[in-house]
């Protein structure tokens, strides 16, 4: 970035900043809830917007690709606009953006709506962090770190899930968007009192719109693909591969120009030149796969498995989001209070959501919300343990003029990383559903003893409910089927839940590597300064 930040003068240091705190936790609360409406509510919104799964899946993609964009151009903005403006603007966006989405069944205007709520989700997630690090002081950065963290991260896997099935049980799937105006009302007004960070007299940095153009094509293509892939088969669909073919002809010609343009084009890759950020960028999307894949996993399977309702599904992430705060400020005690490095605490957020996945994939289609909740709680634990520390060690070494260009080249990694998760566990599953059926289906003899006495016992039941025995026949055959179909999901599940514990057994070794080889370039260049001096 081109512009240097200063803290402006405060009325009163403690008051200001715990209103400048509280506000910017509020706003990222307000894409928390916009950011995941989806996940729960996608069921009610297709049902009263009369729309098929391709026309809604513009919904998704919409809001993915701009909040993508957004991650990018929020350095480009703060150069505008002081980081407070962007925060309260972006907040107050959104909050129009939910509450017209509130009001209307329209699909084509909620798809605009949608990309809107994408950009500005975007956008202030990076200005509010950016403003932590510009206005308080780096020893406080710990807790004040773990506090965005319970807005931006866990409440979109834990809370959120939770209110909105509470809504959709209760009300209808426009009260989640309703529920958003309050809270960026609040932000925004908690934002404007506050305060926080100016910019500095100096230039702007110029629009760079051909940048834009191509990062915008190759984000909405790799959304497409990443989030629809899996139901085209992917590159047997021809659009997915003419995406496929285009987002990568885009991102070739975007790295092309960047480069011609010497530091003044959109993208600032400044930040790489610290092996820390470098590191936990990498890691960024290992973690972003972990934690959309997980908080995609064990909701879908409580819902098609478990048979929980909304509201249950939801509940069932809750206490696991008590767990992930309490380790993400036991992390910030360690690394603020006791000085301890923040790469300590990574080993055991990896080991702890390992051990979580892997204990998952022993689910059955009897296991209740009792059954799953050790496992969740270890998962919550990990989490906390895992992301405060990766983004310490990644906006650590970086400089005032760095930081935002940092932050969202961040974000936009560790979304990247979730929607891979997402696309591979779901890919797996719809494979392995269809290819347990087959074994399951083939065990099955006909004729043989057990089949028999299985169709005969369900038929007779069925029967002394007052079926026809004709008709008793077909539904015990028809029961069997769905047992069958039934079995072989739960067993799919299972397998995706081994999927995400030996990522982490595959990625480690290679992060490991990856560690010691940023560390040698560190020593290499260390050796050639004195040389060149």
């Amino acid at each position: 970035m081109t512009m240097a930040f200063t803290a402006a003068p405060v009325r009163d240091g403690a008051a200001a900043e715990i209103l400048l705190v509280a506000g910017i936790l509020l706003a990222a609360l307000t894409e928390a809830v916009a950011g995941t409406v989806l996940s729960l509510g996608r069921g009610a919104i297709m049902g009263d917007t009369h729309a098929t799964p391709d026309e809604f899946a513009w919904l998704d993609i919409g809001y993915t690709t701009l909040k993508l964009i957004g991650f990018l151009a929020a350095p480009w903005l703060m150069t505008r606009i002081s980081p407070r403006g962007v925060v309260a603007g972006s907040t107050l966006v959104m909050g129009l953006a939910c509450g017209i989405a509130a009001l209307t069944d329209r699909l084509d205007l909620l798809v605009a709506l949608r990309a809107i709520q994408g950009f500005a989700g975007g956008t202030l997630l990076v200005g509010g962090q950016a403003i932590l690090f510009l206005a308080c002081t780096r020893s406080r950065q710990p807790v004040l770190q773990a506090l965005f963290a319970m807005g931006a991260v866990v409440a979109p896997a834990t809370i959120a899930p939770a209110f909105q099935g509470w809504l959709l049980d209760s009300q209808s799937w426009s009260w989640i968007f309703f529920s958003v105006v309050p809270l960026a009302l609040a932000a925004a007004g908690l934002l404007l009192i506050a305060d926080g960070p100016m910019p500095a007299a100096t230039a702007p940095r110029p629009f760079d719109g051909v940048g834009f153009a191509l990062v915008a094509v190759t984000l909405f293509c790799v959304t497409c693909v990443l989030s629809q892939g899996s139901r085209w088969d992917w590159f047997e669909e021809p659009c997915i591969l003419w995406l496929t073919v285009t987002g990568a002809a885009a991102l070739a010609v975007f790295l092309a120009q960047q480069a011609s343009m010497k530091g003044r084009g959109l993208l600032d890759v400044s930040p790489f030149a610290s092996d820390a950020f470098s590191f936990a960028f990498i890691v960024s999307f290992v973690a972003g796969a972990a934690l959309f894949g997980s908080a995609f996993l064990i909701p879908s399977f409580a819902l098609s498995v478990l048979a929980f309702t909304p509201t249950e599904a939801g509940l069932l992430l809750l206490p696991s989001g008590g767990l992930f705060i309490g380790s993400l400020l036991m992390a910030a005690f360690l690394i603020q209070v006791r000085r301890v490095p923040p790469f300590a605490t990574v080993p055991f957020g990896i080991l702890a959501i390992m051990a979580a996945m892997w204990m998952l994939s022993g689910s059955t289609a009897q296991s209740g919300a009792g059954d799953m909740m050790a496992m969740i709680l270890l998962r919550g634990l990990g989490l906390g343990l895992l992301f405060l520390s990766i983004t310490l060690i990644a906006f650590g070494s970086l400089d005032r003029r760095s930081l935002a260009a940092g932050i969202g080249l961040f974000n936009m990694g560790r979304q990247l990383g979730g929607l891979m998760g997402v696309a591979v566990l779901q890919t797996l599953i719809d494979h392995d559903v269809a290819a347990n059926a087959a074994v399951l289906g083939a065990n099955v003899t006909a004729g043989g003893a057990l089949l028999i006495e299985r169709l005969t016992t369900s038929a007779a039941a069925l029967t002394a409910k007052g079926l026809e025995a004709a008709a008793a026949g077909r539904a015990a055959t028809s029961l069997l089927g769905r047992s069958v179909t039934g079995q072989s999901t739960v067993i799919a599940f299972d397998t995706a839940f081994n999927a995400v514990a030996l990522l982490f057994v595959i990625a480690a070794p290679v992060l490991i590597g990856i560690k010691i080889g940023l560390s040698r370039r560190r020593m290499a260049r260390g050796a050639l300064s004195p040389r060149r001096q």
